[in-house]
Protein backbone atom coordinates (compact mmCIF):
# COMPACT_ATOMS: atom_id res chain seq x y z
CA UNK A 1 0.00 0.00 0.00
CA UNK A 2 1.57 3.46 -0.39
CA UNK A 3 1.90 6.00 2.26
CA UNK A 4 0.06 9.27 1.65
CA UNK A 5 1.88 12.54 2.64
CA UNK A 6 -0.45 15.83 3.24
CA UNK A 7 1.28 18.93 2.48
CA UNK A 8 -0.07 21.72 4.25
CA UNK A 9 0.73 24.73 5.75
CA UNK A 10 -2.70 27.34 6.45
CA UNK A 11 0.15 30.28 5.78
CA UNK A 12 -0.33 30.69 2.05
CA UNK A 13 2.87 31.50 -0.24
CA UNK A 14 5.22 29.22 1.42
CA UNK A 15 6.33 26.75 -1.24
CA UNK A 16 3.37 24.06 -1.04
CA UNK A 17 2.52 23.63 -4.30
CA UNK A 18 5.66 23.66 -5.36
CA UNK A 19 6.94 21.36 -2.66
CA UNK A 20 3.97 18.88 -3.77
CA UNK A 21 4.39 18.83 -7.35
CA UNK A 22 8.68 18.84 -7.23
CA UNK A 23 8.45 16.09 -4.61
CA UNK A 24 6.05 14.02 -6.40
CA UNK A 25 8.04 14.55 -9.46
CA UNK A 26 11.04 13.68 -7.48
CA UNK A 27 10.24 10.13 -6.29
CA UNK A 28 8.78 9.55 -9.76
CA UNK A 29 11.83 9.79 -11.40
CA UNK A 30 13.41 7.97 -8.42
CA UNK A 31 11.15 4.84 -10.01
CA UNK A 32 8.68 5.20 -7.59
CA UNK A 33 5.35 5.36 -8.79
CA UNK A 34 3.76 8.39 -7.51
CA UNK A 35 0.63 9.69 -7.63
CA UNK A 36 -0.08 13.64 -6.91
CA UNK A 37 -3.64 15.02 -5.61
CA UNK A 38 -4.75 18.53 -5.89
CA UNK A 39 -7.17 18.97 -3.21
CA UNK A 40 -6.68 23.06 -3.20
CA UNK A 41 -9.63 24.81 -5.13
CA UNK A 42 -7.14 27.44 -6.84
CA UNK A 43 -5.82 23.69 -8.81
CA UNK A 44 -2.20 25.15 -9.00
CA UNK A 45 -1.08 21.89 -9.00
CA UNK A 46 -3.11 20.76 -11.86
CA UNK A 47 -1.73 24.13 -13.60
CA UNK A 48 1.87 23.47 -12.79
CA UNK A 49 2.04 20.32 -13.99
CA UNK A 50 0.78 21.03 -17.27
CA UNK A 51 -3.10 20.51 -17.49
CA UNK A 52 -5.71 23.69 -17.86
CA UNK A 53 -8.15 23.42 -14.66
CA UNK A 54 -10.70 24.96 -17.26
CA UNK A 55 -9.95 22.00 -19.20
CA UNK A 56 -10.95 19.33 -16.22
CA UNK A 57 -14.53 18.49 -16.28
CA UNK A 58 -14.10 16.06 -13.41
CA UNK A 59 -12.22 16.33 -10.50
CA UNK A 60 -11.34 15.11 -7.14
CA UNK A 61 -14.69 17.12 -6.20
CA UNK A 62 -16.77 14.70 -8.08
CA UNK A 63 -14.73 11.71 -6.47
CA UNK A 64 -15.96 13.39 -3.22
CA UNK A 65 -19.10 14.65 -3.55
CA UNK A 66 -20.42 12.11 -6.13
CA UNK A 67 -19.05 8.92 -5.93
CA UNK A 68 -17.37 8.71 -9.03
CA UNK A 69 -14.52 6.42 -9.14
CA UNK A 70 -10.92 8.10 -8.92
CA UNK A 71 -9.40 5.81 -11.35
CA UNK A 72 -11.77 6.81 -14.09
CA UNK A 73 -10.41 10.34 -13.83
CA UNK A 74 -6.85 9.80 -13.07
CA UNK A 75 -4.56 12.02 -15.55
CA UNK A 76 -0.95 10.81 -16.75
CA UNK A 77 1.78 13.64 -17.06
CA UNK A 78 4.75 14.09 -18.97
CA UNK A 79 6.65 12.76 -15.95
CA UNK A 80 7.33 8.77 -16.14
CA UNK A 81 5.07 7.00 -13.03
CA UNK A 82 3.20 10.24 -11.88
CA UNK A 83 0.05 10.70 -12.44
CA UNK A 84 -2.43 13.47 -11.49
CA UNK A 85 -6.01 13.55 -9.80
CA UNK A 86 -6.73 16.93 -11.07
CA UNK A 87 -8.73 19.46 -8.75
CA UNK A 88 -11.42 22.68 -9.70
CA UNK A 89 -13.07 26.01 -8.85
CA UNK A 90 -15.73 23.83 -7.65
CA UNK A 91 -14.06 22.03 -4.61
CA UNK A 92 -14.49 25.55 -3.77
CA UNK A 93 -18.31 24.57 -2.48
CA UNK A 94 -17.28 20.73 -1.70
CA UNK A 95 -17.09 22.26 2.05
CA UNK A 96 -20.65 23.22 2.28
CA UNK A 97 -21.83 20.43 0.74
CA UNK A 98 -19.99 18.01 3.01
CA UNK A 99 -21.05 19.64 6.45
CA UNK A 100 -23.93 17.59 6.96
CA UNK A 101 -22.56 14.67 6.04
CA UNK A 102 -21.96 11.37 8.65
CA UNK A 103 -18.47 10.68 8.41
CA UNK A 104 -17.58 13.72 6.84
CA UNK A 105 -13.81 14.07 7.67
CA UNK A 106 -13.33 10.80 6.07
CA UNK A 107 -14.41 11.45 2.65
CA UNK A 108 -10.95 11.52 1.18
CA UNK A 109 -10.03 8.82 2.50
CA UNK A 110 -12.76 6.70 1.29
CA UNK A 111 -11.43 8.40 -2.83
CA UNK A 112 -7.58 7.55 -1.86
CA UNK A 113 -7.76 4.01 -0.51
CA UNK A 114 -9.77 3.02 -3.45
CA UNK A 115 -6.25 3.79 -5.61
CA UNK A 116 -3.35 4.01 -2.94
CA UNK A 117 -2.23 0.20 -3.44
CA UNK A 118 -1.52 0.95 -7.03
CA UNK A 119 0.79 3.43 -6.13
CA UNK A 120 3.97 3.61 -3.73
CA UNK A 121 3.41 7.36 -2.75
CA UNK A 122 0.25 9.58 -2.56
CA UNK A 123 1.13 13.34 -2.25
CA UNK A 124 -1.74 15.40 -1.68
CA UNK A 125 -1.73 19.40 -1.75
CA UNK A 126 -3.51 20.77 0.53
CA UNK A 127 -5.35 23.96 0.49
CA UNK A 128 -4.05 27.12 2.28
CA UNK A 129 -6.57 26.88 5.31
CA UNK A 130 -7.76 24.28 8.35
CA UNK A 131 -11.03 23.80 6.75
CA UNK A 132 -12.82 20.49 6.31
CA UNK A 133 -10.61 19.82 2.93
CA UNK A 134 -7.89 20.17 4.64
CA UNK A 135 -8.51 17.90 7.31
CA UNK A 136 -9.97 15.53 5.15
CA UNK A 137 -6.37 15.30 3.67
CA UNK A 138 -4.86 15.02 6.80
CA UNK A 139 -7.35 11.78 8.19
CA UNK A 140 -6.34 10.27 4.53
CA UNK A 141 -2.97 10.99 5.18
CA UNK A 142 -0.22 8.98 6.98
CA UNK A 143 2.51 12.24 7.69
CA UNK A 144 2.57 15.03 6.94
CA UNK A 145 5.12 17.51 5.50
CA UNK A 146 4.62 21.21 6.89
CA UNK A 147 6.73 23.92 4.36
CA UNK A 148 8.39 27.03 6.44
CA UNK A 149 9.67 29.94 4.67
CA UNK A 150 13.06 31.67 5.83
CA UNK A 151 11.47 34.71 6.23
CA UNK A 152 10.44 37.04 9.28
CA UNK A 153 6.82 35.52 9.91
CA UNK A 154 8.23 32.17 9.64
CA UNK A 155 6.41 30.70 12.67
CA UNK A 156 3.52 32.34 12.26
CA UNK A 157 0.62 30.24 12.57
CA UNK A 158 2.99 27.10 12.56
CA UNK A 159 1.64 26.40 16.23
CA UNK A 160 -2.40 26.60 14.80
CA UNK A 161 -1.43 24.32 12.39
CA UNK A 162 0.54 21.93 14.84
CA UNK A 163 -2.71 22.04 17.15
CA UNK A 164 -5.08 21.16 14.39
CA UNK A 165 -2.42 18.41 13.59
CA UNK A 166 -2.51 17.32 17.14
CA UNK A 167 -6.77 17.40 17.14
CA UNK A 168 -6.47 14.66 14.30
CA UNK A 169 -4.13 12.61 15.54
CA UNK A 170 -6.23 12.43 18.82
CA UNK A 171 -10.16 12.09 17.56
CA UNK A 172 -9.70 11.44 14.09
CA UNK A 173 -6.19 9.53 12.95
CA UNK A 174 -4.14 8.12 15.41
CA UNK A 175 -1.35 6.87 13.24
CA UNK A 176 -0.46 10.82 11.77
CA UNK A 177 2.74 11.18 11.98
CA UNK A 178 4.96 14.34 11.13
CA UNK A 179 7.35 13.56 7.90
CA UNK A 180 9.22 16.81 8.69
CA UNK A 181 9.10 20.58 8.46
CA UNK A 182 10.96 21.70 5.17
CA UNK A 183 12.58 25.41 5.20
CA UNK A 184 12.04 26.65 2.04
CA UNK A 185 12.93 30.24 0.19
CA UNK A 186 16.19 29.93 1.90
CA UNK A 187 19.04 32.62 0.66
CA UNK A 188 22.05 32.06 2.12
CA UNK A 189 22.97 35.35 1.58
CA UNK A 190 20.56 36.82 3.70
CA UNK A 191 21.52 36.70 7.84
CA UNK A 192 17.45 36.79 8.45
CA UNK A 193 17.39 33.76 6.21
CA UNK A 194 20.14 32.14 8.54
CA UNK A 195 18.34 33.26 11.81
CA UNK A 196 15.12 31.61 10.84
CA UNK A 197 17.30 28.33 9.81
CA UNK A 198 18.32 28.75 13.12
CA UNK A 199 15.54 29.28 15.32
CA UNK A 200 13.25 26.30 13.63
CA UNK A 201 16.32 23.80 14.02
CA UNK A 202 16.74 24.75 17.43
CA UNK A 203 12.43 24.55 18.24
CA UNK A 204 11.87 21.41 16.29
CA UNK A 205 15.51 19.58 16.05
CA UNK A 206 15.12 16.24 14.39
CA UNK A 207 11.37 17.19 13.08
CA UNK A 208 13.56 19.39 10.31
CA UNK A 209 14.52 17.99 7.40
CA UNK A 210 18.00 17.96 6.31
CA UNK A 211 17.40 19.32 3.12
CA UNK A 212 16.84 22.86 2.74
CA UNK A 213 14.65 24.57 -0.55
CA UNK A 214 17.11 27.58 -1.97
CA UNK A 215 15.44 30.27 -3.77
CA UNK A 216 15.74 29.92 -7.18
CA UNK A 217 14.07 31.33 -10.43
CA UNK A 218 13.80 28.22 -12.39
CA UNK A 219 11.06 27.65 -9.34
CA UNK A 220 9.45 30.37 -9.97
CA UNK A 221 9.11 29.90 -13.83
CA UNK A 222 8.71 26.12 -14.21
CA UNK A 223 4.50 26.41 -13.41
CA UNK A 224 4.39 29.08 -15.90
CA UNK A 225 5.62 25.76 -18.83
CA UNK A 226 2.98 23.40 -16.68
CA UNK A 227 6.50 21.84 -16.15
CA UNK A 228 8.09 20.39 -12.76
CA UNK A 229 11.28 21.74 -11.77
CA UNK A 230 13.04 18.47 -13.02
CA UNK A 231 11.40 18.41 -16.70
CA UNK A 232 12.47 22.10 -16.93
CA UNK A 233 15.87 22.20 -15.70
CA UNK A 234 17.43 19.66 -14.03
CA UNK A 235 20.38 21.35 -13.50
CA UNK A 236 18.86 23.84 -11.22
CA UNK A 237 19.59 24.32 -7.76
CA UNK A 238 15.37 23.81 -6.92
CA UNK A 239 15.69 20.43 -8.91
CA UNK A 240 18.77 19.47 -6.73
CA UNK A 241 17.02 20.38 -3.80
CA UNK A 242 13.73 18.40 -4.83
CA UNK A 243 15.63 15.34 -5.64
CA UNK A 244 17.51 15.06 -2.34
CA UNK A 245 14.32 16.14 -0.54
CA UNK A 246 13.00 12.94 -2.13
CA UNK A 247 16.11 10.89 -1.38
CA UNK A 248 16.07 12.07 2.34
CA UNK A 249 12.45 10.62 2.70
CA UNK A 250 13.00 7.36 0.60
CA UNK A 251 15.87 7.00 3.24
CA UNK A 252 13.72 7.82 6.22
CA UNK A 253 11.22 5.49 5.54
CA UNK A 254 13.96 2.99 4.71
CA UNK A 255 13.06 2.52 0.77
CA UNK A 256 16.86 3.02 -0.82
CA UNK A 257 20.02 2.02 0.74
CA UNK A 258 21.88 4.73 0.03
CA UNK A 259 25.41 5.50 1.17
CA UNK A 260 26.22 8.41 3.78
CA UNK A 261 27.99 10.23 0.89
CA UNK A 262 24.77 9.21 -1.81
CA UNK A 263 22.39 10.74 0.09
CA UNK A 264 22.34 14.39 -1.56
CA UNK A 265 23.43 15.63 -5.13
CA UNK A 266 25.76 18.20 -5.56
CA UNK A 267 25.27 20.79 -8.08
Amino acid sequence: MGKVISIANQKGGVGKTTTAINLAAGLAVLEHKTLLIDADPQANATSGIGFNPKNIKTSIYECIIDDVEPKDILLNTTTPNLDLIPAHIDLVGAEIEMINLPNREYMMKNVIDKVKGDYEFVIIDCSPSLGLITVNSLVAADSVIVPVQCEYFALEGLGKLLNTIKIVQSRLNPALEIEGILLTMYDNRLRLSNQVVEEVRSHFQELVFDTIVQRNTKLGEAPSFGETIIMHDIQSKGAVNYLNLAREILQKNNLTKLNESEKTIDI
